[in-house]
């Protein structure tokens, strides 16, 4: 697994992390629920101010938990996700036009993203095939069964949480903080990636290594977190 000298190392600031974000981009959101979901770059995103933000992410999170913080000041343009039951915010946004949802089965918007990162054009499924899911969707026959074709996702920045990484990138994720994370960071140009603990290069046993520090462009030490459910 590649390391890096002291003068190619990722670690950044957040001041500098700031400067990554900007009005009207696509912001592809790791975590699940608000779980793995990076909590200081969530709240670097609201302190910066941007705007016009279309995010993908699993869900809406809640609204005082993961992306959910950001959807509730209404400033996301859009939205796809699986689901935003968690988020009464965001179905208000949406049924009020001020913010636009497309939704998508949990593996389709996973698959959609992942073939975004491994530069694929996109696939055919027959999930979603007469249902509100296929509208204005191309319908392709192969083999004489009808197949919904699913666009890949990509975005202008990713942002991600790790339990650890060093500073070239190579990241581990903490149990289900492994479900969409990778991807996100992957089908990003620009992916920062949050860090619990940072540890020096070589130490990382590469058999544990779960994203390679090519898909990293920045690394910014977690400031902790604590977090539950809004229901708790």
């Amino acid at each position: 697994m590649a390391t890096e000298s002291d003068n190619e190392s990722k670690v950044i600031g957040y001041d500098d992390a700031a400067k990554v974000y900007f009005d009207g981009m696509t912001l592809l959101v790791g975590g699940f629920g608000g779980v793995g979901s990076p909590p200081g770059l969530i709240d670097l995103l609201i302190s910066s101010g941007v705007k016009d933000v279309n995010v993908v992410c699993n869900d809406a999170g809640a609204p005082a938990l993961g992306i959910g913080k950001f959807i509730v000041l209404g400033r996301a343009a859009s939205l796809t996700a699986s689901h935003i039951g968690l988020n009464p915010v965001a179905g208000e946004l949406m049924h009020s036009g001020k913010m636009k949802v497309e939704f998508a089965p949990q593996g389709i918007l996973v698959e959609r993203v992942r073939s975004g990162g491994v530069g694929l054009n996109g696939f055919l499924t027959e999930v979603g095939l007469g249902t509100p899911i296929a509208e204005g969707k191309p319908l392709m026959e192969v083999n004489g069964k009808s197949f919904l074709y699913e666009a890949p996702i990509r975005g202008d920045v990713g942002i991600v949480l790790a339990k650890k990484g060093d500073p070239f990138g190579n990241l581990v994720f903490e149990k289900t903080a492994r479900n969409t994370n990778p991807y996100m960071a992957m089908a990003a140009k620009t992916c920062i990636a949050e860090v619990e603990e940072i540890v020096p290069a070589g130490s990382l046993d590469p058999q544990e290594i779960m994203l390679p520090g090519v898909f990293v462009k920045h690394i910014v030490q977690g400031r902790g977190y604590n977090w539950k459910w809004p229901w708790q």
